[in-house]
């Protein structure tokens, strides 16, 4: 199984002079699950090469098992300094495509032509596409036959809760819960940092960082089972 993982190169918040970026667990996390099931990874970003770390993300209250993993793995770190240019992969090449979260990916994946062209060939040839926390808002301008690509879909992502919690409701660019809901998405979500990760048809997506395993886990699964199929 090949799997394509994205991560944000935007690493300013906003006009607040604060860092971002990606957040660790929600790379950690997938990448040891994906990778612990046999799968060749390839990571990927706008600007290639080591993609921001979002410094809340690392904070001591933030610590995962995962992370903590991730800090003990030569591999795992070499693979994240060396992404290739999200420009220079192509679809076909992959089974399936996980884009990692962080408050980033507002920024830049959500609007880039190249982002949005990937996910339609991802997902106009029948192949899953995954996203977690905020990266379900890189859907933003997708479209699939002309609509929404998440136009009548169950999904879930970063709530207004949640960015309200984290005090960034009026730094970031749009509330992923707000704009998938004016897509026409069917938003659902359970209580603030708990885990939740739905799939329907070929989308799946995942609401927070406590997401961020079982969204990969049931990435994985659908994958097996439309190989199997």
């Amino acid at each position: 199984m090949k799997i394509l993982m994205v991560l944000t190169s935007h690493d300013q918040l906003g006009d607040t002079g604060r860092k971002t970026g990606f957040w660790l667990e929600e790379f950690a996390a997938p990448y040891f699950v994906f990778r612990d099931a046999g799968a060749q990874l390839t990571l990927a970003s706008p600007k290639g090469g080591q993609p921001p770390i979002d410094p809340k993300s690392d904070l001591p209250e933030n610590q995962t098992p995962a992370m903590a993993r991730f800090k003990q793995d030569p591999a795992a770190q070499k693979a994240l300094s060396q992404t290739v240019k999200l420009a220079d992969v192509k679809a076909q090449d992959y089974d399936t495509v996980f884009f990692v979260g962080g408050h980033g990916p507002l920024w830049d994946l959500a609007e880039s032509p190249v982002s949005i062209a990937l996910i339609e060939s991802f997902y106009n040839s029948g192949k899953p596409v995954a996203l977690v926390c905020h990266s379900p808002g890189v859907l933003h301008r997708v479209t699939h036959k002309g609509a929404p690509i998440v136009k009548g879909k169950r999904v879930t992502g970063f709530t207004n809760d949640e960015e309200e919690a984290v005090h960034l409701t009026n730094v970031v660019p749009f509330l992923v819960e707000d704009e998938l809901k004016r897509l026409g998405a069917k938003f659902e979500k359970v209580p603030n940092w708990q885990p939740f990760a739905i799939v329907d048809g070929h989308l799946v997506t995942g609401q927070n960082p406590a997401s961020s395993t079982s969204a990969a886990e049931a990435l994985l699964k659908l994958v097996a089972a439309e190989k199997a199929a």
